[in-house]
């Protein structure tokens, strides 16, 4: 088996793109087949080195490797020529000056469900002739049967008048060529997979097969898009998400894996994979079930793990004390400065939450909390949680009415991790400090 994904590098690759790629990584593991990554780069307004560069760091953050490539379709050009030198040479293909007004006026005398058939002229773009009778027809590995008769498609144009090989030309020419077994990509190139197949059957060649996956649907049930949140590899990324739990979740929309198991490692995944359960209706992208995904595999996490991960994310070092109090409330890497910042940048201003909590009896209390803080032995976590719940005791208040004023003061909000722990990985100095500083305003 040999698959491939061929993305054109217009931009960031789209969470559905991703899913392209994803299908036909598992799918050439799963049958110790190869996967194959070429850049259809035909369009060198589109295809610049900055959007190439993106596919690829996109793939890499996913870890989808590949076995061969890229492969960049334009260095390929002078192939597509010679296939349409062959074309032209056999009679299966002629040249045709032929406008758009031309096969207007054509399909005006001959029928608007007739395709355009023209006859050869001297110069112009190549055309390859495509019968009146039959179907042109395939067994979508997803879909079923496929079937487009012949006498509702025009004479396919290859090339350009210049020579330029068009797009379903060189895609069917790359695909033989690379011997690709298997062809699964999106819905949206369903109406080409036809113009490809007349193009291999002219040059008397053996297919792939095919299969095409429903595009991806927001929650809203329409296509997904920038309007539904993240819509591309690069922006769940810099939204702090793991890329084990992203190919976790993309892998199961449009899939399943025969049973209610949605936890499902790489490996499980590679050995599950079968195209015959991916389903024909639109999956639907949920931004919130990859949150709750993610949640679960950070939480898997060993600490070491963890904290690599946070300190590659955010670029700096250090933060292994904030992680382990923090593990059991992050969803995704993006969570970790908003909860834990202010232990390394200081409280944030927060005027409504000292205006709630440092009024006369919050700032009472902070002033008992520092006598107690500034007198415990050891400053641990469990030194800490008894010289507060003392203080909860004796003033006959809620543990609310302790903890909150502490957390505005050492964090600047009433939202932290667990106050004790907090508290410890300050430290007697650092927490001392800002208790002062919140007694002084």
């Amino acid at each position: 088996m040999k698959v491939r994904f061929a993305p054109s590098p217009t931009g960031a690759l789209h969470i559905g793109g991703a899913r392209t790629a994803l299908f036909n990584w598992l799918l050439a593991r799963n049958a110790g087949g190869r996967f194959v990554l070429r850049i259809e780069d035909t369009d060198p307004e589109r295809s610049t080195a900055e959007n190439v560069e993106q596919i690829l760091d996109a793939l890499r953050w996913l870890e989808l490797d590949w076995d061969e490539g890229p492969i960049f379709q334009s260095s390929r050009e002078q192939r597509h020529r010679e296939a349409v030198a062959s074309l032209l040479e056999s009679g299966q293909a002629y040249r045709s000056e032929a406008t758009g007004e031309d096969v207007k006026a054509w399909k005006a005398e001959h029928g608007d469900d007739r395709g355009f058939r023209g006859e050869p002229q001297a110069g112009g773009a190549v055309r390859l002739r495509v019968p009146d009778e039959g179907d042109t027809a395939f067994d979508d590995l997803v879909l079923g049967e496929v079937r487009s008769p012949n006498r509702s498609l025009d004479d396919l144009v290859i090339a350009r008048a210049d020579g330029t090989p068009l797009y379903n030309l060189a895609v069917a020419i790359d695909d033989l060529d690379l011997e690709i077994t298997h062809v699964l990509r999106g819905n949206d190139h369903l109406t080409n997979t036809a113009k490809q197949l007349l193009v291999i059957k002219a040059l008397g060649a053996q297919p792939p097969l095919y299969g095409h996956v429903p595009l991806l649907h927001g929650p809203d049930g329409r296509k997904l898009s920038k309007r539904h949140g993240a819509a591309s590899v690069q922006e769940l990324r810099d939204a702090g998400y793991l890329p084990s739990a992203v190919r976790n979740y993309v892998a199961l929309l449009g899939w399943g894996a025969g049973d209610d198991e949605t936890i499902l490692s790489t490996d499980e995944l590679v050995q599950r994979f079968d195209v015959s359960r991916i389903q024909r209706n639109p999956a639907q992208f949920d931004e919130q079930k990859l949150r709750w995904m993610n949640g679960r595999y950070m939480r898997a996490l060993s600490l070491a793990q963890l904290t690599a991960a946070l300190e590659s994310f955010y670029g700096r070092g250090g933060l292994a004390p904030a992680a382990a109090i923090s593990a059991e409330k992050l969803q995704t890497l993006a969570d970790f400065w908003p909860l834990c910042g202010f232990i390394y940048d200081g409280p944030v201003d927060d005027p409504p939450a000292r205006e709630r909590w440092l009024d006369q009896q919050g700032l009472e209390v902070l002033a008992e909390v520092r006598e107690e803080f500034a007198a415990i032995e050891p400053f641990d976590v469990e030194t800490v949680e008894q010289a507060l719940a003392g203080i909860v005791e004796r003033r006959g208040l809620k543990p609310r009415d302790v903890y909150q004023p502490l957390r505005v003061a050492l964090a600047g909000r009433p939202v932290s991790p667990g106050i004790f722990e907090t508290v410890a990985v300050l430290g007697r100095g650092a927490a001392l400090e800002r208790i002062d500083s919140a007694l002084n305003l």
